[in-house]
Order: C-alpha cells, then structure tokens, then sequence
C-alpha cells in the first residue's frame, strides 16, 4: 500500500508564483529555455536549467551548471521570492485548460514505494538523463520538479478535495499558454489525516509523467542512505515530491510521427508495402485525425491516408496491442527500417498539443511522411504498469504540463 506525507514546501509569494512558474525543464531545448528567462528574469527555468546563466557554447552537464542553480534557487530564498512554509502541509493543485479541470493533490511519495513496485513504472529511463538530474537534485538538496503521478479515483479523496476548492486560493493565475492554475493550502489537521489514511489503503500507484525525475530523486535517496548508515526512513531524502491525480481527471494526447524517407521506395511501392499489413483508404487534403484505436492518419506528399490496421495482425497482449506498437512493428521497423526509435535520426516525434497542421508542416519543411496517432488511454498505461512490462518510446503526452517552482521538497 502507498504512503503519501505532508512536507514543508519552498513555495513563491504570492504575488510571484505566476512569474516563478515555469513548463518543465525537459520541454524546452535550450535555446528557448534562454528565451524564456530573457523574457521572465523570474521564471524558475533559472534553477531548473541553469545553463542559460552561461554562454551559449558552455557545457551545459559542467559542474558550474548545477552550481549555479543551487545558488540561484538560494538567492530566491534569500531574496524572499521563495518563502519557506513553517508546517507540513498538502497542497491542492488545479489546472484548466480549455475549459477542461484537473485537480491533483501536492505531497511527498516515498523512494520505497518505487523500490517495492507499488510505485509503477511504464517506460524505460536514459542514463544520460538520469545523471543529468540526479547531480542536480543532489547538489541543489532539493527536488525543484514534481513527478506527475496517478491513481485509481477514490471516491474519499474526491469528496475532501472538492471542500478544500471551496476555500480561497493560495495561487491563482493564467500563464501565458492559457493554462490556469490553481493553488490550496491543505493544513487542517483532519483533511491531512484523512488524505495520507486514504493513500495508505491505494494499491498502486503509476507515474504518468517524469520517470527521469523519478529514478534520478530515488538514485539521490539511496545515496544519501549510503552516506548516512544510521538513516531512520523518515529523513526527507527518502521521499520525492509528487502531484497525484485520480485518473478519472486525465487526458493522454496523441504522440504523432514523423520520418525523413521512404527507406528508398517509391511512393507507390510504398504504398503496396504499407498496404500488407494497413486497409489504406485515400482521404484527400483535410488532416485526418484517427477516432478509434488500431487506425492511423498519413500524409504523404500532401494527402491525408486513413491506415486501419488488419484484423489478423492485432493483439490482445497490454504492449503488442498498442497502437504504437502496432505501428512500429507493422509499418516504421518493417517497412521504413527504423529499428530503434530511441536513436535513430531518421525520426521525429511531435506532441498533439501542437495540432495535425504541424505534421504538414513538418513533411513540407523537413520530413517526408508523418502519422496522426489515436491517444493512448490510461487504462492501457495501467494495464502495462499491472504486467511489469514497458511502452514503446513516446506513447505518452500528457497536457497540461505542471509547473515548476510552485513547490520545492528540500531534502534537509
């Protein structure tokens, strides 16, 4: 069973918090990262991506870098732009975006629960990312970025988190994405108990977004076990901060496709391979937007396909059975030779919150043929966490994103 607890955030003023906010560092490359903190000398993004401190050639993996954010986030403390919260303390955490909510719940998840599984992973973390983050965290002695976690909705939960948003907000903006965010206070005693009572009876718990993050503030957990053998387990460094939502509230957007070449085929022998193992139906010019599972749009020198995929070739199995795998097996390995998507340059990956007219835009600048994905659904993330097995690579985009800086778990 899960343990969620209340912490002592670093949080900003409230007159602030909409400045300090900032998308997750791994949004943005790092040329817009500088561009945002040209355009916000508050924006979070100082701590979280301290490289734009630097000139644009430094290291950005440099020992100064993560330096560099340790200072800057104490100077935003020492500054006042950061206070302090004086008691432990849950926080409530809307977003709405395009007339959409979703309401999460701020506490701190334990490294334990991650070792013991009932902290569920479905995709497969880089080495490079994780030790990238890990330095971070660990030098900075605080966890600047929340892992976005979700449960199995439970009625309890619901009912206290829907008094709390009765209350008057701690934070309450719109950033400049149009995203609004919403932020409680949750200090009565009575909720507090009532919320981490309810989390102890919680099976499992998935991590919809942040597994770098993940892995990276568990390897500092461990770490700071090791260098401190007589640790009790409720030291901070054993827990990570975490925003969970019932997964009721949540929407999982297409993660569309995009490669360079034909692997030198034809069009129209393209069109026959592809057709081994697709129903392929001519759509025209209008962007095609896949409406159910096992069905793909193509566009390929400016026209829209429809891909069904054939009968005898889905699956019940919670990986082979996902659209995306569908596709890489059937279509981007077995035709256009893509072996590995992790690596190789021939392929690109583009959120659905950028629209199907970016795919066209991206075959009519740089690309060849791209794919419009149906989304992914979070019973199916479930069900490949529940077997213990992985997703293909880019399965997932979740919107909205959280922002950082909001809430910082110090780990002492």
């Amino acid at each position: 069973m899960a343990t969620i607890k209340p912490f002592k955030s670093v949080r900003p003023r409230e007159d602030v918090a909409s400045k300090v906010a900032a998308l997750p560092y791994d949004v943005y490359n790092r040329e817009e990262a500088l561009e945002e903190v040209l355009k916000e000398p508050l924006s979070f993004l100082r701590v979280d991506r301290a490289e734009t401190q630097f000139a644009k050639d430094f290291n950005p993996y440099d020992a100064q870098v993560y330096e560099k954010a340790r200072d800057n986030l104490r100077n935003m403390i020492n500054e006042g732009l950061l206070i302090k919260e004086g008691h432990s303390c849950y926080y409530v955490y809307e977003l709405i975006m395009d007339g959409r909510s979703q309401t999460g719940l701020v506490g701190c998840a334990t490294i334990e629960d991650y070792l013991n599984n009932v902290i569920k992973t479905h995709e497969k973390t880089r080495e490079d990312k994780e030790i990238d983050r890990t330095i971070h965290v660990d030098v900075c002695n605080a966890q600047t970025g929340p892992i976005f976690l979700t449960y199995r909705s439970r009625k309890t939960i619901n009912e206290v988190v829907d008094v709390i948003k009765k209350n008057s907000p701690l934070y309450d903006f719109v950033a400049p994405d149009g995203v609004r965010h919403t932020v409680w206070k949750v200090d009565n005693v009575n909720d507090i108990e009532t919320i981490s009572t309810e989390f102890s009876n919680v099976e499992s718990i998935y991590i919809a977004d942040g597994h770098h993050r993940t892995a990276s503030a568990v390897k500092v957990g461990l770490k700071r076990r090791a260098e401190n053998p007589g640790y009790t387990g409720e030291e901070e460094f054993n827990f990570f901060l975490s925003v969970l939502f019932p997964h009721d509230q949540l929407m999982i957007l297409d993660y569309n496709r995009v490669v360079k070449d034909l692997n030198g085929l034809t069009k129209e022998e393209f069109l026959r391979e592809v057709a081994k193992a697709f129903l392929v139906e001519k759509i025209g010019s209008e962007p095609y937007k896949p409406a159910e599972k096992a069905t793909f749009g193509m566009y390929l020198e400016g026209v829209w396909y429809k891909l069904t995929v054939k009968k005898e070739i889905r699956s019940n199995d919670p990986v082979e059975g996902l659209d995306v795998s569908l596709l890489q097996n059937h279509l981007l390995t077995s035709v256009l030779n893509i072996q590995d998507i992790r690596m190789d340059k021939r392929i690109d990956f583009v959120g659905g919150i950028r629209g199907l007219k970016e795919l066209e835009k991206r075959v009519n600048r740089d690309m060849k043929v791209a794919f419009s994905m149906y989304p992914t659904s979070i019973n199916e993330l479930f069900d490949v966490s529940d077997a213990g097995r992985l997703m293909p690579p880019k399965s997932t985009w979740f919107e909205p994103k959280l922002r950082s800086g909001l809430f910082i778990h110090e780990l002492k």
